[in-house]
């Protein structure tokens, strides 16, 4: 999905959806050595930019979300809805299609 935003900043995730971003994989090994583009796979963690106010339940009670904004969390490697502003490349998850919160 192309948009015409200039800012991601000024994309706000309505209900219970989470704004992420991929953690781009090392090119660089631990020994100093450069991998070819080619030879790195795509990470499923991301880092969580911005949190819509949560789902509502049954009873319409608001249901918060499991994440805030800063957060790393692990994300299924297909899914979600792309969002490209200029060169970089956002997702948007619902909350319960996250599969987990990475504790650091």
């Amino acid at each position: 999905m192309t948009t015409a935003l200039k800012s991601i900043k000024s994309l706000a995730p309505l209900l219970d959806r989470i704004l992420v971003q991929r953690i781009k994989a090392e090119t660089k090994t631990a020994g100093g050595i450069f991998l070819p583009e080619s030879s790195v796979k795509e990470l499923n963690e991301a880092k969580v930019l911005a949190v819509g106010p949560g789902g509502l339940d049954k009873e319409g009670k608001r249901v918060a979300p499991s994440v805030a904004p800063g957060d790393k969390v692990l994300i299924p490697q297909y899914g979600g809805s792309p969002v490209k502003v200029g060169d970089e490349e956002y997702a948007l998850f619902r909350d319960h299609e996250l599969l987990a919160k990475i504790n650091e």
